[in-house]
């Protein structure tokens, strides 16, 4: 395949336009789960079931559409996706069932796989040069981060105005939205099958074998576990621990006044912080070995993580956690997705990543439905909370045994 010597590229412009949105519509739903449990008298868990089935299904059709893309073209992967949440946006528009938004939930995972990293970093990956690649990976997936900036605080504003069902009718407009772009993304000439090393079977045998496969799988568990529970829940959580705690002073100039804007806020402060951490992390991929700073990574989440939850909590403590946070939220992205196009080629990186993401989405089910089912049985989410710290902390161990070289010379060494 060919690669562009420039670092913005019309992938990669039109690429950051694509996960924006889909990101931005995606890290708002914690915003939703208030007020639908209220208006259906749900239990908590309801709602936390169908989001955790939603990055379920984000997991499971991220390697079938990042094969999609390998195999018959990124554009016809974008436009399914694309089209898929939509389709999710409006049947879950008219739910009025728990196990309505649950089922529809799936059609809006599929559409996020197919609109978000796995589709758009391998092609971005694909198209960019050596010396671009980490950087571009990290442009890439800092507008993730700019669309949990957008998103919740657009989310917020638009539930101030009108019901949760208008906003799921203009958030699947946006999304169909972004195909508009798709013909000015000008892409490399896919790659011949005569200029293939190895078939699609192959290197998926030889990454399942290599020990460094498995423990970049195991590592995003945790990753995916302690995200998507921030996202889904946190929200709900600052305005429930700190419903009690007057919001004002400096925070009531910033426009946040109550607990829940406090929630919103929070969530955008992540997003905010994490176009700095992001861009790091890009910045510093080519300059040091990934593995340990994925591990430094994840040991930073444990340590604020624990300050966190055992200090006191304010309005004002909770900004600052979200903003340190934020550095470390997605930064872990493109350091996965490099080290995987580094060690296993790019050929078929969105496939290999697609598979290890299945892993972070995992985690992400499990993270997401087990918080609303222990804060109906406890009644808060401080249980859910410590075992988040758990598995980030098994995941700053489980990265630095990687063998962080080409998995070819590995096999001859």
């Amino acid at each position: 395949m060919a690669t562009s010597s420039k670092l913005f590229t019309p992938i990669l412009i039109v690429g950051c336009v694509i996960i924006l949105v889909s990101f931005a519509i995606r890290t708002s739903f914690g915003l939703f789960q208030i007020p639908i449990s209220v208006e259906f008298d749900w239990p908590r868990a309801e709602f936390s079931m169908a989001l955790a089935i939603q990055n379920l299904a984000w997991g499971i059709g991220q390697p079938i559409f990042g094969a999609i893309a390998e195999k018959l073209g990124d554009r016809l992967a974008i436009v399914t996706g694309a089209v898929t949440y939509a389709i999710g946006l409006l049947l879950s528009a008219g739910a009025v069932t728990p196990i309505e938004h649950q089922i529809y939930e799936v059609f809006i995972g599929f559409g996020v796989a197919g609109t978000g990293f796995g589709v758009v970093l391998a092609m971005v990956g694909r198209a960019s040069s050596d010396e671009n690649r980490s950087m571009s990976l990290a442009i890439a997936a800092v507008a993730g981060s700019v669309g949990q900036v957008v998103g919740p605080l657009l989310a917020a504003w638009l539930l101030s105005m009108m019901a949760w069902q208008a906003v799921f009718v203009i958030y699947a407009a946006m999304i169909l939205a972004v195909l508009l772009l798709l013909p000015f993304m000008r892409a490399p000439q896919p790659i011949t099958k005569t200029t293939l090393e190895d078939s699609l079977h192959q290197k998926l045998m030889n990454a399942c074998r290599d020990p460094s496969f498995g423990m970049l799988f195991l590592g995003f568990f945790s990753c995916g576990y302690f995200l998507a529970f921030m996202t889904s829940h946190f929200p709900a959580f600052v305005t429930e621990a700190c419903g009690s705690i007057p919001v004002g002073g400096l925070l009531d100039g910033l426009g946040i006044s109550s607990t829940s804007t406090l929630g919103a806020a929070a969530i955008a402060v992540v997003g905010l912080f994490n176009i700095i951490g992001t861009l790091a992390a890009g910045y510093l991929g080519n300059r040091y070995p990934k593995k340990y700073l994925l591990a430094t990574i994840y040991l930073a989440r444990t340590v604020m993580a624990i300050a966190f939850i055992i200090l006191p909590m304010t309005p004002l403590s909770v900004l600052i956690f979200s903003a340190g946070l934020g550095v470390v939220w997605l930064a872990s992205v493109p350091l996965t997705s490099g080290l995987i196009g580094y060690v296993y080629g790019l050929r078929y990186m969105g496939t290999l990543f697609g598979i290890v993401f299945f892993s972070h989405q995992l985690g992400g089910f499990v993270g997401v439905w087990l918080g609303g089912r222990l804060y109906d049985v406890y009644g808060n989410y401080e249980l859910v909370w410590w075992l988040g710290i758990a598995v980030s902390a098994f995941s700053a161990l489980v990265h630095l045994p990687i063998r962080e070289r080409p998995l070819r010379d590995a096999q001859t060494a």
